[in-house]
């Protein structure tokens, strides 16, 4: 992929090669993202963030990026308060914000939606989220999260076993992320989840088609098993199309037990968040917190490194953002990460 004034809609677009460059630049920004260093390198830039659908950490780590980068950001929360609310077409409502804004930022509930804005805007289009469909950047800061995870423990992605829970049919970060895993090497996926919500047949089918072990199961299986990943993630019951959820019982509640059983010292445990607390959700349990295989507050962090090399990346000046840095004039009250 050519990143340069490029759309980002889909994994699809990204090679391996694109994601060891996009973690090269994320890894040169992490002094920004933890508050050591300033840069000014977007500024007079303006980053339009259109969340048409519920959000807290996308939403905000976008904007924090984009700041730290320099750059302003404008902002629309929700259909309710758009302009779509009267009647106006996403291709409208694309070119007018297209002609505010250098660069824009779309969530949007349904899927494919996104790539309707990027057909009329005048700049480039980055997917926040699109229904059920794809996740582009969570995925990217997923990878980023485990190459980074995995060096810590002194060892490669290629060959890893991965093993995903919970909503995997409405769960548009696995989908995402488990597209981007196919272009490792010598993968296994182990797809835990009721069979109303499994992965959809496409993503298995890439991961298939290019060599990788796929096992579906619905149940936690008898015997213990050490994966070097647990990714999980919520029901999107914002998504449920008139199903009902049955027989989603503890063999998705990550617990203490459950990653015991399914995991060893070196597993990393993820998710995407928000991980659902209430009674039983069966979701991520608060008890893993104190865990340090727990990357979910990581995870979460490298947000902002790798959303500031997207946009240093398709904006053109990834190069020139060492030479920029000063120190910080503020005390810094939070602590590295």
């Amino acid at each position: 992929m050519n990143f340069l004034g490029s759309h980002l809609l889909s994994v699809d677009q990204l090679s391996r090669d694109d994601l060891a460059h996009l973690s090269e630049v994320a890894r040169k920004l992490q002094p920004v993202a933890r508050r050591e260093k300033v840069t000014r390198v977007l500024e007079g830039a303006v980053l339009a963030s259109l969340f048409l659908e519920a959000s807290t950490r996308t939403r905000l780590s976008f904007g924090a990026a984009f700041s730290r980068l320099g750059g302003s950001v404008l902002e629309t929360v929700g259909l309710t308060f758009s302009s779509m609310a009267k009647g106006e077409s996403i291709a409208d409502t694309a070119r007018v914000i297209s002609g505010y804004a250098d660069i824009l930022a779309v969530r949007h509930p349904e899927a494919g939606s996104v790539a309707q804005f990027a057909q009329t805007s005048l700049v480039p289009v980055i997917n926040a989220g699109d229904g059920a469909a794809e996740h582009p950047t969570q995925a990217l800061l997923d990878i980023f999260t485990i190459e980074e995870e995995f060096a810590q423990r002194s060892r490669p992605v290629d060959g890893a076993h991965v093993l995903f829970v919970g909503d995997l049919k409405y769960g548009r970060t696995v989908h995402s992320l488990m597209k981007l895993l196919t272009l490792y090497r010598n993968m296994t996926f182990t797809l835990l989840a009721p069979e109303m919500l499994s992965m959809p047949d496409g993503v298995v089918g890439l991961a298939e088609s290019r060599g990788h072990r796929v096992y579906p199961i619905t149940r936690l299986p008898d015997d213990t098993m050490e994966v070097d990943v647990i990714y999980t993630t919520r029901i999107q019951r914002e998504r449920l199309q008139g199903e009902q959820i049955e027989g989603y019982s503890r063999d998705y509640h990550v617990n203490r037990f459950f990653v015991d059983h399914m995991g060893g010292d070196a597993t990393v445990i993820m998710h995407p968040l928000p991980r659902d607390a209430t009674p039983g959700s069966n979701d991520l349990s608060v008890e893993l917190d104190s865990d340090p295989r727990l990357a979910i507050f990581r995870q979460t962090d490298r947000g902002i490194p790798v959303r500031m090399a997207l946009f240093s990346l398709i904006l053109g000046v990834a190069d020139s953002i060492e030479s920029t840095f000063r120190d910080v004039r503020w005390h810094r009250l939070a602590a590295n990460t």
